[in-house]
């Protein structure tokens, strides 16, 4: 029977990762591995084909006992690993076909807005002191990038306590002018709801919540923004008007008219992104800007959500971004191409209309 020596399997896995600037690396039973570099999917060729008892020891480095045991209780689970101190992975693991596979995701340093080609706009949600900021965006469009450049910002400026809350953690902070705690579920604690409650014993400022899974978390996050500390976080949706509608939809009948008015006295503003494979190589974003003033407050008390796009493409003097004038003005940059700026685009009607 043939022995392997995981750990330095892993360690050359990563070393791949790293030595081809990777963004993703792949892990499955009856395959190779494989690598994701500028969007395509590329074989680790000079790897065996891995067996159910390779995915499995391999899974085994990465993650804590409670996790794994869960895993092999059948559930998938999320997690993150730290390799030598030189890249960050955040990982998922699930079943197919009975047997593990696993996808992980290399998280670089944490970037500044103007490194990762994001507006300037977003500099004064950086500098609220109150308030709730939203980042919005299917899987992979970088939302948690973005959140972690809007955090590094407030640290490099001012002394603020600063709470994240993830599952799994993604970027590891380097503390300058904030102390900044950050707590992982499943490790620092039991789930999202039992974080958010215990940070208002913790004398905190500003509060970073990976992703909003639930309407307790929901209501927990508009409260903590109400009552004088600033709120960041992400939902998996598409625009600014679909994550009203999905806070507001989380709850029954008769709490949603009392959320719609917290949610318009505290909603700083929804971001929207999109990671789009460029022409050069690599990907570039797009984004839409909605930006809380009296006509939105008013839109989102009333339940006239529908109208939000048209303030957004009617509100450029107020510094607010439209999706599809962001995607044209990439392809008359030649940064994407109109093939993609229509693939891309939430509304592909209107973005004909501007050409």
């Amino acid at each position: 029977m043939t022995t392997y020596d995981y750990p330095a399997e892993l360690k050359d896995l990563i070393e791949s990762l790293i030595r081809e600037n990777a963004s993703d690396l792949h892990i499955s039973t009856g395959r190779t591995p494989f690598l994701r570099v500028s969007g395509d999917l590329l074989p680790l060729t000079s790897h065996r084909v891995y067996t159910k008892e390779d995915t499995m020891a391999l899974l085994q480095l990465m993650i804590i006992p409670s996790k794994l045991e869960a895993f092999k209780n059948g559930d998938e689970v999320d997690f993150s690993y730290d390799f030598e101190g030189r890249v960050r992975l955040r990982g998922n693991a699930f079943l197919q076909k009975n047997s593990a596979s696993i996808a992980l995701r290399a998280i670089q340093k944490v970037k500044s807005l103007k490194e990762l080609n994001l507006p300037e706009q977003l500099v004064q949600f950086a500098r609220k002191r109150q308030g709730f900021f939203l980042v919005v965006g299917p899987v992979g469009s970088g939302k948690s990038t973005t959140l972690a450049a809007l955090i590094n910002m407030i640290n490099k400026e001012r002394r603020e306590h600063i709470v994240t809350i993830e599952d799994p953690m993604e970027y590891a902070f380097e503390e300058e002018h904030s102390v900044i705690d950050q707590r992982e579920i499943g490790i620092d604690s039991k789930d999202f709801e039992s974080a958010l409650k215990s940070v208002f014993r913790q004398d905190v400022n500003v509060i970073m919540i990976g992703e909003m899974r639930s309407p307790e978390t929901m209501v927990t996050a508009v409260t903590a923004a109400e009552t004088g500390h600033l709120v960041l976080s992400t939902l998996h949706t598409n625009t600014a008007s679909q994550s009203i509608d999905r806070i507001i939809d989380s709850f029954p009948p008769n709490q949603q008219d009392q959320i719609r008015a917290q949610l318009s006295s505290t909603l700083l503003g929804i971001f929207s992104q999109r990671l789009i494979p460029g022409v050069s190589g690599g990907v570039v974003p797009a984004y839409e800007l909605l930006i809380n003033n009296s006509a939105v407050a008013n839109l989102i008390r009333e339940g006239r959500t529908h109208e939000l796009d048209t303030v957004i493409e009617t509100g450029l003097e107020v510094g607010m971004i439209d999706m599809n004038r962001s995607l044209l003005d990439l392809v008359r940059n030649q940064k994407i191409t109109l093939e993609n700026a229509y693939r891309y685009s939430t509304n592909p009607k209107a973005l004909e209309r501007l050409l």
